[in-house]
């Protein structure tokens, strides 16, 4: 039986992003925005990550799904209308 060499931090961390790439991409942003707050205070972090990740998680389903709202309310798990009313939210459909 071979000994396997040690694993390096970055060697982990690449991997642990493969694993989980949203996440990892979500805390890397969230990094950053703190270092770039320099002391100050942050506020509605929740309402900007949400319009961040929810408008092109929405763009990306409704592209897949050739804009079928049918179709991409399952897949997301939400009702057609609910998903209409955020399609209309971030202007992706018309009024």
């Amino acid at each position: 039986m071979s000994a396997q060499p040690e694993q390096t931090t970055a060697e982990f961390v690449r991997q642990e992003r493969r694993k989980q790439p949203l996440a990892s991409a979500v805390r890397s942003a969230m990094e950053m925005y703190f270092n770039h707050l320099d002391g100050h205070t942050a506020t509605g972090l929740y309402s900007l990550v949400m319009e961040e990740v929810e408008r092109p998680l929405l763009e990306s389903v409704m592209d897949y799904y050739s804009g079928n709202q049918s179709k991409a309310a399952e897949a997301l798990g939400l009702n057609r209308g609910t998903l209409r009313k955020k399609l209309k939210q971030y202007s992706i459909i018309g009024n």
